[in-house]
């Protein structure tokens, strides 16, 4: 990573205040055998581990650091030298002389292998490489009896949903704490609307329209001594393999937070979405814009959009219409809800200095200390899955049902991945990647 884009990250993400309010969700669930703690708590200092060291996951260590006085980053990880070393040196400008970055040379762990040893030196870790990663670190993070917190979306492929279930059970088994960066349900006026919803407030929800439209991400040059595998990677965005489409990487945010409210997940999903603007060859593979129509068990059918095209309406928020009243939310911290003519029933909105994004590890490292429970592994998995299943939809033109998206075995991601490994999409002689093509592309 560039020195200017970790910086950028340090200002956009660090500077979060630590003491935010605690949220009971129904989020904390008490352990019933305290013996079976895989890790640690009461007051022992605890080692914190980074895996992905780009924007988000310096952001996401910055704010672990914030959430508990004990805590100690021991050791980092990423594909890139670079990358680790800028992390490494924002992190150590921030808390110098506290004690908290005592992550010594030789625990600073380069390459595709380096999340194993990252992991086995911490008590907790952040996963926040490219999620095409997520489930093979999740699995072995659990396997170690870590505590987690990663990164959405939690996979990009239906293999990976399937391994991440499983292991999320396998956390459950042994108490271990998965928080996963779904922030709004860690948002306060995401919780007190989902409560005012459950008091019958909007009735039924009935239809609803989800929405992440904005101008789109960085782009970064391909250099002469890139190989193919070293371009894709510090381009993951536009590659499937990798991010699985914006469908996937943001507006996970927005289709959860449907499948939140309603109560449900998906049963089918059909759609449309291409490529008009963002055309070049170093777009890689993925669209600029996805239409899905979602439709769930109880009826409800929620219409979702996402683009990535300069110049054009942003909207990044939720609507949901009952059979009492309406609600419209957003992450800026808004939500209004109205009856059926109208009339403002309730506005609701966050308490000053509430972060979602720190909230998360706040109540993650609480959970550590007083022997409690969370773990988010299943919603993030299935929220994954609803993404997926809507870019089958948009990518194939087809009518695409849950039951029999999620018997895949499509992959995505290689088993075994080093420098010298060919990525399993190439350019053609052009420079140009083959693009989905609704009526052609296999999604199953």
């Amino acid at each position: 990573m560039k020195k200017d884009k970790a910086s950028n990250s340090k200002n956009t993400r660090r500077d979060f205040v630590k003491n935010t309010t605690l949220l009971s969700a129904g989020m904390l669930l008490p352990t019933l055998e305290v013996g079976a703690m895989a890790n640690v708590f009461e007051n022992k200092k605890l080692k914190l581990a980074l895996v992905g060291c780009g924007g988000r996951g310096s952001g996401a260590a910055d704010q672990a650091l914030q959430a508990d006085d004990n805590v100690e980053l021991v050791a980092m990880a990423d594909a890139f030298e670079d990358r680790l070393t800028s992390s490494f040196n924002n992190l150590s400008e921030k808390y110098e002389g506290t004690g908290k970055i005592n992550v010594k040379e030789k625990n600073r762990f380069v390459g595709f292998d380096a999340y194993k040893k990252a992991i086995e030196l911490s008590d907790v870790v952040i996963l926040a490489t490219p999620p095409g990663f997520r489930p093979q670190h999740f699995a072995y993070a659990v396997e170690n009896d870590k505590h987690i917190f990663m990164e959405k979306p939690l996979a990009t492929d239906v293999p990976g949903i399937r391994k991440v279930l499983e292991m999320a059970e396998v956390a459950k088994a042994k108490k271990l704490n998965v928080v996963v960066g779904l922030q709004r349900h860690y948002q306060e006026n995401y919780l007190k609307t989902l409560d005012l919803i459950k008091q019958d407030t909007i009735g039924k929800i009935v239809s609803g329209q989800v929405y992440w439209n904005s101008a789109g991400v960085w782009v970064r040059p391909r250099k002469p001594e890139y190989t193919e595998m070293e371009y894709q990677m510090r381009n993951w965005y536009y590659f499937n393999w990798l991010c699985g489409d914006h469908i996937l990487e943001q507006h996970i945010h927005n289709i959860d937070v449907a499948n939140w409210f309603i109560g449900e997940y998906p049963v089918s999903a059909q759609g449309m979405g291409g490529r008009t603007v963002r055309t070049g060859k170093e777009h890689g593979e993925i669209f600029d814009h996805h239409f899905v129509e979602y439709t769930y068990p109880s009826g409800a059918v929620v219409a979702s959009q996402c683009r990535h095209q300069p110049n054009t309406m942003n909207r990044v928020g939720e609507a949901f219409q009952g059979t009492k009243g309406s609600v419209v939310t957003n992450d800026a911290g808004i939500a209004k809800i109205v009856d059926l003519n109208g009339k403002e029933l309730h506005s609701i909105s966050n308490s000053e200095g509430h972060n979602p994004y720190q909230e998360e590890h706040n109540q993650l490292f609480a959970a550590i200390r007083n022997n409690e429970t969370i773990n988010n592994g299943e919603y993030g998995a299935k929220s994954t899955m609803a993404a997926i299943l809507g870019r089958m939809a948009t990518y194939s033109g087809k009518v695409v049902t849950w039951g029999e998206a999620m018997k895949s075995d499509l992959k995505l991601v290689p088993d075994e991945l080093s420098w010298n490994t060919k990525p399993p999409v190439m350019p053609n002689e052009d420079g140009f990647y083959s693009v989905p093509v609704p009526g052609k592309t296999t999604v199953i």
